[in-house]
């Protein structure tokens, strides 16, 4: 439990900058701290990257891209993923921890005749 809780709350941009806001990451980085520039680069860098593994695995089949979560707030973040990612699919950013929501409204969109289910498989 407490390599878990490591992991989940004290990893990523937090183990690096000791911090969990993405703002106060780009404040340092606009302010000339190098340590948070490299971060955030690499941050954009993996999430394209798995992106990118995604897709391969997909065999290129994607109808969309969506970028939610805290970090879609970044515009910088967002740039970063997608100037690698645009020739995948289109990319549709969804801020904030609204991704249940985002799920609902498109369920809508489709009763609603506004566009059309997407299915898949597990093949």
């Amino acid at each position: 439990q407490e390599l878990t809780k490591r992991i989940m709350g004290s990893g990523g941009m937090y183990a690096y900058l000791g911090t969990k806001d993405i703002r106060d990451a780009e404040k340092r980085a606009a302010g000339g701290d190098e340590k948070a520039n490299v971060v955030l680069n690499a941050m954009a860098y993996q999430v394209a990257k798995e992106i990118g593994a995604m897709s391969a695995v997909l065999s290129g089949d994607v109808d969309g891209i969506v970028l939610t979560g805290g970090i879609a707030y970044s515009q910088r973040i967002v740039a970063g993923i997608t100037s690698r990612v645009k020739f995948i699919a289109p990319t549709f950013v969804v801020p904030g921890e609204e991704e249940l929501e985002a799920l609902a409204q498109g369920a809508i969109r489709v009763l609603q005749g506004e566009e059309e289910a997407q299915l898949y498989s597990n093949q």
